[in-house]
Order: C-alpha cells, then sequence, then structure tokens
C-alpha cells in the first residue's frame, strides 16, 4: 500500500503569497515605527532652528512646492533603489504607497512638532504653518526612509 502526502490547501496559498509578494516590499507596522522614528530624528533639531520658521515666512508658496515635489522625488530614488535591488517581481503600486506613507507620516510628525512648539499656527495662518512643516518635512521624510529600510 502506498501512502499519498496529503497537502493542504493553505500550504500552496501561503508558498504562492511568499513567491508572488516578496517580503522586500511589505511595509508592515515595524517598517512604519522605524519611518516615525526617523523623521523624528531629524524633525526636532531642524524644527526647532529660527531659520527654519523664517524660511516659512519669507519664501514664496512655489517655492514650497517645488520643495515637497524633491522631497518626493529623493524619496522615490531611494525607495526605488532599496526595492529593485534584490526583488525579482518589481511592484510599483507598492513603491507609491510606500513612498506616500512615508511622507505623510513626515509631515504628521513635523505638524504636531511645530505645533507643540507654537510655530504651526494653524487656526491662525494655516499657510505659514503649511510652509513651515513642508520645510521641516524634506529632511525629516529622507530620514523616515532610510529608518524604514533599516533591518
Amino acid at each position: 500500500m502506498v501512502k499519498k502526502k496529503v497537502r493542504r490547501i493553505s500550504d500552496d496559498t501561503a508558498t504562492f503569497g511568499k513567491v508572488m509578494e516578496p517580503s522586500k516590499t511589505k511595509f508592515g507596522v515595524k517598517h512604519i515605527l522605524q519611518a516615525i522614528v526617523g523623521a523624528t530624528l531629524l524633525a526636532i533639531p531642524i524644527g526647532f532652528t529660527e531659520e527654519t520658521w523664517r524660511l516659512g515666512e519669507t519664501l514664496p508658496l512655489w517655492n514650497i512646492v517645488v520643495l515637497l515635489i524633491i522631497s518626493l522625488f529623493f524619496i522615490a530614488i531611494f525607495v526605488y533603489r532599496n526595492f529593485s535591488r534584490n526583488v525579482p517581481n518589481f511592484y510599483w503600486i507598492d513603491m507609491v504607497k510606500r513612498i506616500v506613507v512615508i511622507y505623510i507620516l513626515s509631515f504628521m510628525i513635523v505638524a504636531i512638532i511645530l505645533s507643540v512648539i507654537q510655530r504651526a499656527p494653524w487656526g491662525v495662518d494655516w499657510m505659514l504653518a503649511f510652509k513651515r512643516t513642508v520645510i521641516v518635512t524634506f529632511p525629516s521624510a529622507l530620514s523616515a526612509a532610510i529608518a524604514g529600510n533599516l533591518k
């Protein structure tokens, strides 16, 4: 009598899932927490400087928008470099999600920090608060992207 090996469907599904979605593309709670810590690392020293507050007052909105776009571009370059290094099947949607989550997390952390030290007057002058937050988010988001990819 020949014994047949019984395979469960869940085993095949788990294996299929690992093949279809490499662990490198996942952005779980660990990566989010690392990104939060990374964003905070540069948000605190830069957010506490008067130069960044004055830049928020003096720079026109167009320059702030360009700074936001440059920030997203640099995050995209870093994430793309880390995504494409050892991942045979590249996932563009996952990369875009990671970029957006990193920037939004960094923006929120900077907004909270600047609000706590009363340098982001959201209720009085939301445009000034937005400008200051984008300025400080630039290095903060890059730090978050680097920290979010640590092992």
